[in-house]
């Protein structure tokens, strides 16, 4: 999910980022620099760290779980860990560089491998994960489950609506077009498939193009699900190259038939989320997605 605007340099007060760098590295601040609201960059003696106010214990050990999952499935690129507290969390640095074709392609492939690696269940979380954990700011439930479709509607879509309802970012009577995908998910989901290792907030903005020419992914939600997920998000706000992206995950481990006419069904969720947490403009976004859903199905 998205973040606040930059705002420069920053010195620290009290149990800040530079601090907390340090206590949590035992290595001496150079200088910091507020990249968001809630993200510095702090440069240490020996090199940088990146640094996140999580906001609760909760957050911080479901990312940093989230994170450590994602790396121990040898695919994609993930900052390290270097430490993380009750509010804190410190990972490594990346330096950014320009999307290229050939960086895309090879992303692709390693999405694959990394979806490949698989999950206990979907809604399964990262191994040292809480079942209460967070997309962006808003709170995410792992509960595991073995029928997808079942699975997404009740624990992925259902509970953003009712927020948005009782939000009134959607109105009653708006609801029940997504409630009637809920009801038919299991006609739209498309041929079955095994839990996947999501990153789980994949969009754009959490794709790093690195300065070494390699692809690295921040700020995961990471939990099982289906693999079409993570690459409706990828689409949802743009990313470039994607054509070459997809062109790299269908090289390495094909998409099922239809996949294209699903993208909608995944992006439900994310959309849903954004409207929680960003208001009416997503909610519109989410519904018109419903209505297509359904009428492109007969429903």
């Amino acid at each position: 999910m998205r973040n606040g605007p930059a705002e420069g340099v920053v010195r620290d007060e009290g149990d800040g980022p530079g601090a907390v760098a340090a206590r949590l590295t035992g290595r001496a601040v150079v200088s910091q620099r507020r990249l968001t609201g809630v993200v510095t960059e702090v440069a240490l003696d020996g090199g940088p760290v990146v640094v996140k106010e999580a906001g609760s214990t909760g957050a911080a050990r479901a990312e940093a779980a989230g994170l450590e999952w994602l790396a121990e499935a040898g695919a994609v690129r993930v900052p390290v860990v270097h430490g993380r507290d009750q509010q804190w969390l410190v990972t490594g640095w990346v330096a950014e560089g320009r999307p290229s074709a050939l960086a895309a392609v090879r992303f692709g492939r390693e999405l694959a491998g990394l979806h490949a690696a698989g999950a206990e269940a979907f809604g399964a979380p990262p191994p040292g994960g809480d079942a209460e954990a967070y997309i962006g700011l808003a709170p995410m439930r792992n509960v595991p489950g073995n029928d997808w479709p079942a699975w997404y509607a009740e624990h992925r879509v259902l509970p953003y609506l009712r927020r948005a309802v009782d939000h009134g970012t959607v109105l009653r009577d708006e609801a029940v077009v997504v409630e009637r995908v809920c009801e038919h998910v299991a006609d739209l989901a498309g041929p079955r498939e095994v839990p996947a290792r999501l990153h789980g907030d994949l969009w754009s903005g959490n794709v790093l193009w690195g300065a070494d020419g390699q692809v690295w992914l921040i700020d995961p939600a990471a939990h099982g699900g289906h693999r079409e997920t993570d690459l409706a998000m990828l689409q949802l706000f743009g990313c470039p190259h994607l054509a070459e992206v997809l062109e790299g995950y269908q090289d390495a481990t094909p998409l099922a038939p239809g996949w294209r006419q699903r993208v909608g069904l995944h992006q439900l969720f994310p959309l849903l989320v954004h409207a929680v947490l960003f208001g009416r403009s997503y909610a519109e976004q989410a519904l018109g997605t419903a209505r297509r859903l359904l009428a492109e199905a007969g429903h």
